[in-house]
């Protein structure tokens, strides 16, 4: 019996088909099945039932498989060990970014990325982008390890960390000649002005969008969403075109044309982008390693000095949005 013989029977059996399972291994199929009859034989029992249209365990092959997972697990858990010692990473990492996040920090995450590829060759880091509201999802279920993310909720959900990264002010963008132009104040004007405006905002499922959204909320309305987009380049410009007001984070208004900024008094909604994980830590040392450089190499954003503020981690923090 071999342990690659394990792994293909498990593969074929989560698969329910052969096919999947080769693909799944980057194999050929017919390697599986060869591996797979030979541990029967070696075994004297079938463990799969391959009559029907998708392959199912047998009795005998659902007692097994178990101990065919606890067998890989073993070994899995015994090369972590030995590279933990030697320092050598392996292993998977998943980390997880909103639209647009890598363009509000001041740092440059896929040189950052790119470093670490170099630094743990062994290492496979999966990247993808999303809202944030599916990646506190997939975090909490463990898909994804890591996420550089904003959260709308005044507190962050149970089981999770966070170290935030930026920390802006929202703003209104709109259109040289809009009426809320003649109406601020010193450049500032109150939440309540949007109301019965056209709005032009992120997507539902953003923290910006949430945090506006409860902003209104407590300002006595609802917000006239006209126009949302995942991009807050196209929403400063469908501002400028006298379509909407904008509202995005200052750095966004800031670098668009054709549009003039109008700030809020106080309370002022903020966008905050935070580093976010699972407050237990991710499960293998290539994911630890690869937050620890993060958070190492972003820092802290919105702390005063020496208030721990940002560094802690816990999930008594106060995060609200992000880009």
């Amino acid at each position: 019996m071999e342990l690659r013989q394990l792994q293909y029977f498990v593969a074929v059996a989560e698969e329910a088909n052969f096919t999947r399972a080769a693909a799944r291994l980057h194999l050929a199929q017919p390697g599986v099945s060869a591996q797979v009859r030979q541990l029967e034989r070696e075994l004297g029992q079938p463990l799969l039932d391959r009559s029907g249209r998708t392959v199912t365990l047998t009795e005998v092959g659902a007692a097994v498989l178990p101990f065919a997972r606890a067998a890989l697990a073993a070994v899995h858990g015994v090369r972590h060990t030995v590279d933990e010692f030697t320092g050598l990473l392996r292993g998977r990492v998943a980390l997880g970014m909103v639209t647009g996040a890598h363009a509000g920090t001041d740092v440059d995450v896929v040189a950052l990325l790119a470093g670490f590829h170099d630094a743990h060759p062994q290492v496979d880091i999966a990247l993808t982008e999303d809202t944030s509201e599916r990646m506190l999802t997939a975090l909490q279920c463990g898909e994804l390890d890591v996420a550089l993310l904003g959260v709308a909720d005044v507190t962050p959900p149970a089981g999770l960390a966070l170290q935030v990264v930026v920390d802006e002010p929202l703003v209104a963008a709109v259109a040289p000649g809009d009426p809320l132009l003649a109406s601020a104040e010193g450049g500032r004007i109150p939440l309540a002005a949007l109301r019965d405006r056209p709005l032009i905002s992120l997507p539902r499922g953003t923290s910006i969008r949430g945090v506006l959204e409860h902003a209104c909320t407590d300002a006595g309305f609802r917000p006239r969403i006209a126009f949302e987009a995942a991009a807050p380049q196209l929403l400063t410009r469908l501002a400028a075109r006298g379509l909407g007001v904008a509202v995005v984070p200052a750095p966004d208004a800031a670098k668009a044309a054709g549009v003039r900024t109008l700030r809020f008094r106080t309370p002022c909604p903020r966008g905050r982008v935070a580093l976010t994980w699972r407050a237990d830590g991710p499960a293998g040392p290539a994911a630890r390693a690869l937050l620890e450089c993060l958070r190492t190499t972003m820092g802290t954003a919105g702390a005063e000095p020496g208030s721990g503020e940002g560094a802690q981690g816990d999930a008594g923090r106060r995060p609200e949005a992000e880009t």
